[in-house]
């Protein structure tokens, strides 16, 4: 039995229907960890994300962070149908949206807000799971400052270390370490996370409802999912007039901001090349000079 073959086996269980493809997987371009297809019968088709067979908890974690998004009720998301592996892929398979709607930042700038709403008794999650490739450490924690300390921070400069930065990283990164109460003296709460929220992780349904995807889902600092969005760009000046008109921003975000994207630069150095390493170094001296 071939891959798809099985993959279609495991949505005709999922859905109590035949599911006998008409075609071929059908490739969609746009990804950069995994390889995504759409698969489709005559009546039905299904957006399939695929790895290597070692990546089914990759897969596993995504659908609970959509699933864990979608009973948040505040924004959409594709919902997660079966996952698993076959012989020598790991997959997933979503509900397929039809998106390339018109973009209306506002609606999402306020949908973001009431997602932040949602709330826990600790930051982190119930699981682990991965951001990107990576793997992201969720362990419960009381204290934001421990948990961004350890848990993000501290793990992506160990990775770091590992890969041969510890020279140009490590003494920075560990001021730094000692030093965030400094920074995140504003005692935010836990909030409901995307975890991985920039602009190729959002869309628009036909009727402009905006759709998040691909999620690196935790609870933590709410501004850490605003800060991402101004990382790559991609969000208009209305998402941000209605996040803010939903919910104010504490004084000191932009610094905060700096801080929160550096896990990711960490993490996109760890995943990609050293073409990161010189704007983390930045980010790690700006953040040092505010502490000084």
């Amino acid at each position: 039995m071939t891959d798809w073959a099985a993959i279609a086996e495991h949505i005709a269980a999922a859905t109590g229907r035949p599911f006998t493809p008409t075609a071929g997987p059908r490739p969609v371009g746009g990804g950069c960890i995994s390889d995504a297809v759409i698969l489709a019968d005559r009546e039905h088709s299904y957006f399939v994300k695929t790895n290597t067979a070692a990546r089914s908890e990759m897969f596993e974690a995504e659908a609970a962070g959509l699933l864990e998004l979608a009973a948040a009720g505040a924004l959409r998301v594709p919902a997660p149908l079966c996952w698993g592996r076959t012989d020598t892929r790991s997959f997933l398979v979503l509900e397929r949206l039809q998106l390339g709607g018109p973009t209306r930042g506002a609606t999402a700038g306020r949908q973001l807000a009431e997602l932040h709403r949602h709330g826990s008794p600790t930051f982190g999650w119930s699981r682990d799971n991965f951001i990107g490739a990576t793997a992201q450490p969720n362990t419960p924690n009381a204290d934001w400052i421990d948990f961004w300390r350890d848990q993000r921070l501290g793990f992506q400069l160990e990775l770091a270390a590992r890969k041969g930065y510890a020279r140009t990283l490590q003494d920075a990164g560990e001021r730094l370490r000692s030093d965030l109460d400094t920074l995140l003296d504003h005692r935010p709460q836990p909030a409901l996370l995307h975890g991985d929220l920039w602009g190729r992780n959002l869309g628009w349904l036909p009727d402009g409802a905006p759709v998040v995807y691909d999620p690196a889902v935790y609870y933590g600092d709410r501004e850490a999912d605003v800060a991402m969005t101004e990382l790559f760009g991609g969000f208009g000046v209305d998402f941000y007039a209605a996040y803010r008109e939903a919910w104010p921003l504490a004084a000191g975000y932009p610094v905060r901001k700096t801080l929160y994207n550096l896990y990711h630069i960490l993490n996109h150095l760890n995943l990609f090349d050293s073409g990161y390493l010189g704007q983390a170094r930045d980010m790690l001296d700006r953040l040092l000079a505010e502490v000084r």
